[in-house]
């Protein structure tokens, strides 16, 4: 039972396969003493999904990690710079819109800007008054000058991407700089050791395949955690209804349509439309609610989506495919000597873009919190289910937080979604709290939190949440700063609007020159 870690085996590629190979690689397998063999089997039948997908300014952090060069990234994987979620019609039935921007606001951790701006809500909104970053994304703006170097920004950002191509792209990098083995065939059989470890997984052509540390990536087929484990699923239905979804490629009708700088989440009867822009073309989808729709109607809504883009018979004839959402996640990630990261562990609809998050955040631990051998594992799988058992309470509080607040009374979607038996109750006590003190640092009661207490203020002050407005003796002495920030925020918003060019052009200029390097 004190065996070292030796041998990592996961099974599974796609965004989570291959992230977690480039990470516990870049950090353990590719230097030429390295004492770990990390080996992916990948089965050739199961096909991207490809749609476009979000990333968290995490991600530039995570291709650093692993060596990868953001040109060669951003040029290989159709990618675009993401700057936040933009929310249309969320509030009411109209086009009213408000951000939840990747960039904090100013002086965040030295002082609450919330408390300040409750005066000037009904003249300025609250991401207006504390960043930049909405009025960038208002225009199509970059988040960065191509004279800035390679994963350095003016205004925090993420991307957006082509999962197909991303999936291609890391599997080149990792196998070709990072010794990563890729064993291309299909599990037949997990096979047991005595102690009720993996010993090993039988393919169809390259035989059993051992491991000491097995990662399931198998997606929602769940393969080792799901059906060879048989670690139970908690399912959230009853909190976020969403368990469907349509997706569809949108192409460009001109070669220099603008870019996009957010993902726009339009809401609609039955749940939300996503709209991502990529380089060459954007990614569209309808998450919708089952008990609330029928599937030809989330259709009917999702074309008429797209119809304004493509013309009325190019919108008709569009491939469409269905995806289905079991909203939850498993009891245990890591169990034994087996860890699930991405679908296999889990999945809550794309709202907020916390899927891919998860598995640099799984991958990252994994690779930091390496057992040295089989005694200590099982003191790090504990500690590593309660750190996401955690994480994704948290997930799920601040996507519902997204519907509760809606004054949206046309159909029973939304009213359903404000039904007090379906708001966990600790959101149920933040929103009392928030009523009379804004949400700051005393929120976030855990380490290394998934989202910011400035999150929350953008998504309950986006909502038209309210606050009553008081300001403590401490609270007013600090005032001249706060009125300092407002204006020294409008400054830099003027100048880099002046400044910034488009997403388009930005990326185009890439293609030509590049960033330059760090």
């Amino acid at each position: 039972m004190s065996e070292q870690v030796k041998k990592i085996t996961i099974v599974g590629g796609g965004t989570a396969g291959w992230i977690t190979a480039g990470l516990l690689a870049a950090e353990h397998a590719c230097h030429a003493n390295a004492m770990i063999e990390i080996t992916l089997i990948e089965s050739p039948d199961i096909l991207p999904i490809g749609v476009g997908e979000g990333t968290w300014p995490s991600m530039r952090n995570t291709l650093k990690k692993m060596g990868i060069s953001e040109n060669e990234f951003l040029i290989n994987c159709d990618a675009s710079f993401k700057q936040g979620s933009q929310f249309i019609s969320w509030l009411n039935n109209d086009q009213q819109h408000y951000y939840h921007p990747f960039t904090l606001p100013a002086n965040f951790h030295e002082i609450n800007l919330a408390q300040y701006w409750l005066k000037y809500r009904e003249q300025v909104s609250f991401t207006d008054a504390v960043t930049m970053q909405g009025q960038l994304c208002d225009t199509g703006l970059a988040p960065k000058q191509i004279s800035t170097a390679e994963y350095s920004f003016n205004a925090n950002y993420g991307y957006h991407l082509d999962a197909g191509k991303f999936s291609v792209f890391l599997q080149k990098h990792c196998t070709e700089k990072l010794n990563v083995k890729h064993v291309l065939d299909n599990v037949s059989k997990v096979n047991s050791a005595s102690n009720g470890d993996i010993a090993s997984v039988s393919t169809l052509n390259n035989g059993d395949i051992s491991g000491d540390l097995f990662i399931d990536c198998s997606g929602s087929h769940a393969l080792l955690i799901g059906q060879h484990f048989n670690v139970p699923f908690n399912n959230k239905k009853d909190i976020l209804f969403n368990d469907s979804a349509l997706a569809v490629q949108v192409p460009y009708q001109d070669a220099d349509n603008e870019i996009a700088s957010c993902t726009k989440s339009t809401a609609t009867t039955s749940g939300w439309i996503w709209d991502i822009g990529l380089q060459s073309r954007r990614g569209v989808g309808h998450v919708y609610s089952s008990a609330h729709s029928s599937d030809e109607q989330a259709e009917k809504t999702l074309r008429e989506y797209i119809t304004p883009s493509l013309g009325e018979k190019a919108a008709e004839s569009a491939t469409i495919r269905k995806l289905n959402i079991n909203p939850g996640y498993r009891e245990k990630f890591w169990h034994k000597n087996c860890v699930a990261i991405g679908m296999s562990a889990g999945f809550i609809e794309p709202l907020e873009a916390s899927a891919i998050a998860l598995i640099e955040l799984s991958a990252s631990m994994i690779s930091e919190q390496m057992p040295a051998n089989r005694t200590v594992m099982d003191i790090i799988a504990k500690r590593f289910n309660t750190k996401f058992e955690q994480r994704w309470q948290r997930i799920i509080e601040f996507l519902k937080l997204h519907y509760v607040l809606s004054k949206r009374t046309d159909s029973d979607y939304w009213l359903d979604n404000r039904a007090k038996n379906t708001i966990p109750e600790h959101l149920q006590q933040q929103l009392q709290l928030w009523q009379h003190q804004v949400p700051y640092n005393y929120d976030i009661t855990h380490t290394e939190e998934l989202f910011p207490a400035a999150s929350f203020q953008y998504i309950y002050y986006g909502m038209a949440g309210k606050t009553n407005n008081y300001l403590s003796l401490s609270q007013e002495k600090s005032h001249a700063l706060a009125e300092q920030l407002f204006q020294e925020n409008g400054k830099k918003t003027q100048h880099f609007l002046k400044t910034l060019t488009s997403n388009r052009a930005l990326l185009d200029k890439v293609k030509t020159f590049g960033f330059p390097k760090i």
